[in-house]
């Protein structure tokens, strides 16, 4: 039986951390998730993931951007995923290449794109 990656999820709100847990643990991903940045650093410090889906806006605007930026400075080398309702302008907002993002998810999420781009990304981890 194959070893499916654990990936972290961070977001504030609940039902997009349900909707993650449940799409990505049918796929048979080991998920756990966070409702803050803060929780997240917690959590990956005690036992790092595979890879990391985080929404850029939560308890704080930036506070998505700043948890990735914090992850690159410990020296965190895993995919890591943004999760955005801003659309097109948050190339805009963010600078992409400087955060070293693996990619970007648009809320709402569509389960078949995620699935996709995570069964890509995640097939050597």
């Amino acid at each position: 039986m194959e070893d499916k990656p654990t990936i972290l999820c961070v977001d504030d709100d609940p039902d997009i951390l349900l909707y993650l847990e449940t799409v990505l643990a049918a796929e048979g991903f080991r998920i756990v998730t966070a409702p803050s940045a803060e929780e997240a650093l917690r959590i990956y410090k005690r036992s790092p993931p595979d890879a990391f889906i985080v929404d850029m806006m939560m308890e704080e605007v930036d506070a998505g951007t700043s948890f990735v930026k914090d992850l690159r400075a410990s020296g965190n080398t895993a995919p890591i995923f943004m999760l955005s309702s801003v659309g097109d302008s948050l190339s805009y907002t963010v600078e992409l290449d400087e955060l070293g993002l693996s990619g970007v998810f648009q809320k709402p999420l569509k389960k078949e794109h995620l699935l996709s781009v995570l069964r890509v990304k995640l097939a050597h981890a």
